[in-house]
């Protein structure tokens, strides 16, 4: 490694009275992967907001030390001028522009006062061969996969000549093999004198690539570990970021004998007619009272679009085979179908489709069940409150109190917000899409721990998930779709990781 590219000195930050950052410390040597690891909540991306520029120099407290120079960002386009570069979550291209106009957008190669596009092609070409994306620079950005959009995104940094690389969460809605040659990347961009700062909740990730990793916890900064001092272990990441030991990240429940099916499927097939073919095919499925059947598979293996075509067909689909509920047949024509019937689904896309970020979380505690807090049409605005509050305890969803914007929530409490919006309607087959992605290790134990508390209860369970080892962990049975079948099902005592993959690529 060189000397030290980056160092954040007592760096705080407030938002009306809450102190989201306090004196945290943070060194960055130049060539290393670092990766910035904490719970949810823990100050990660507010720092990098430091960083970066959105909030500018005198909005917090401390210094940055960029290059052995002290810097005062006054916006974003400053920290990119210094070479600093970071990509979100959430993608930041222009789906309908090609491969090139994204990469260089708000960064145009010019000649006199025109873009020079036969040169910014060229140089597009560059800098995919730089991040292994063969792809056509004239394809548009919304016919490609995120995986490859990443990559894009990657590309559009390195165009800027950048220095620092800051990458907040860059593999969580990527499949293991996009997710691998991401990680494959980003060594290869070390190895060639690229620094590059990673936040991310996948701790084999963090063990697989970290030179060094730094724990943050409360907005404080608890350690720096380095992985030539084999001080990088799960263990050890787990009990710094939540300031205990979790000996099992997935909490024991006693095995019962189930009850009847409180949902079958038969045969059934889901017909897409934008895409002008099936993305559900014959599918046979069966989920007992008390019970929690996983759902594996690769991206695209069509887990989601039978969630979909179960919960009411909000996609309309056109449908074929049986439904019962509670060996009744059923025809959900809408999902409030399904709600009447006792079926919720928690979308895998909580920002998009789950919640309403610009309302407080009471509102969307309530928002599928307003009958249930109004009356006469008129919301009861004491019931409301007092129902959240109880959610928001018994849930420990972290806010000052209930009138919150849930925009302004963890990614782990606006998990949590989104599955308490569902339980408000009462249940009886609960389907959980990726519910736990994008959120740190201490909030996946929290959520586990709920639906343990659900299944005693005797509420059942669909679980789709790509973490193999969540499905493994949490399940009483596991079926592995394939290109829209059901290619295996697997008890969990017969479940490993090596028989879901054989199920998942056959």
């Amino acid at each position: 490694m060189g000397g030290t590219i980056l160092e954040m000195k007592d760096i705080s930050k407030t938002f009306t009275g809450v102190k989201a950052l306090s004196n945290v410390n943070f060194k960055v040597e130049q060539g290393e992967i670092h990766c910035l690891i904490g719970e949810n909540g823990a100050g990660k991306s507010t720092l990098m907001k430091v960083l970066s520029g959105v909030y500018p120099h005198g909005a917090y407290q401390g210094d940055i030390v960029f290059e052995g120079s002290v810097q005062r960002f006054a916006k974003i386009g400053d920290s990119v001028k210094a070479g600093i570069a970071i990509i979100y979550q959430e993608l930041a291209l222009f789906p309908d522009l090609t491969v090139y106009e994204n990469i260089f957008a708000g960064n145009e190669i010019k000649q006199g006062a025109f873009v020079d596009w036969n040169r910014t092609i060229a140089r597009a070409k560059d800098m995919l061969r730089k991040v292994k994306l063969n792809v056509n620079p004239e394809t548009p950005i919304k016919e490609l996969g995120v995986g490859k959009q990443q990559l894009v995104e990657i590309a559009k940094a390195l165009s800027k000549d950048v220095k620092l690389l800051i990458l907040d969460e860059p593999t969580a809605a990527l499949n293991e093999d996009d997710s691998e040659n991401l990680l494959a990347l980003l060594r290869e961009l070390k190895a060639q004198g690229m620094t590059c700062i990673m936040i991310s909740h996948k701790l084999k990730e963090v063990i697989a690539i970290a030179d060094k990793a730094t724990v943050l916890r409360d907005g404080r900064t608890i350690c720096t570990l380095d992985a030539a001092k084999g001080e990088i272990s799960e263990s050890v990441i787990i009990r710094n970021m939540v300031g205990r030991e979790i000996d099992d990240i997935y909490p024991k429940r006693p095995r019962k004998n189930f009850g009847g099916n409180v949902l079958e499927v038969r045969d059934w097939t889901a017909y897409d007619p934008r895409l002008g073919r099936a993305v559900v095919k014959n599918v046979d499925l069966h989920v007992k009272k008390g019970e929690i059947v996983g759902i594996a598979g690769l991206m695209g293996s069509g887990r989601t679009e039978l969630a979909l075509s179960l919960f009411g067909n909000p996609k309309s689909y056109k449908l074929q085979g049986e439904l019962l509920v509670e060996g009744q047949p059923r025809a959900f024509k809408h999902p409030r179908d399904a709600i009447k019937a006792g079926i919720a689904y928690v979308t895998e896309d909580r920002k998009g489709d789950g919640l309403f970020l610009i309302q407080d979380i009471k509102s969307n505690l309530s928002a599928a069940n307003l009958g249930a807090v109004a009356a006469r049409g008129i919301i009861n605005a004491n019931e409301e409150v007092k129902i959240a509050n109880g959610y928001k305890q018994s849930m420990n969803i972290k806010a000052p109190s209930v009138e919150q914007l849930v925009g302004n929530l963890s990614g782990g409490n606006q998990q949590k917000v989104s599955l308490g919006k569902w339980l408000f309607v009462g249940p009886k087959l609960l389907i959980l899409d990726e519910p736990t992605r994008g959120i740190d290790v201490g909030a996946k134990f929290e959520i586990y721990t709920i639906m343990n508390k659900l299944i005693g209860e005797g509420m059942s369970i669909i679980m789709i998930s790509s973490e193999l080892g969540e499905v493994l962990g949490m399940s009483d049975r596991i079926y592995v779709m394939a290109e829209g079948r059901m290619k295996g099902e697997l008890s969990a005592s017969e479940a490993d990781q090596e028989k879901i993959m054989h199920f998942a690529t056959q």
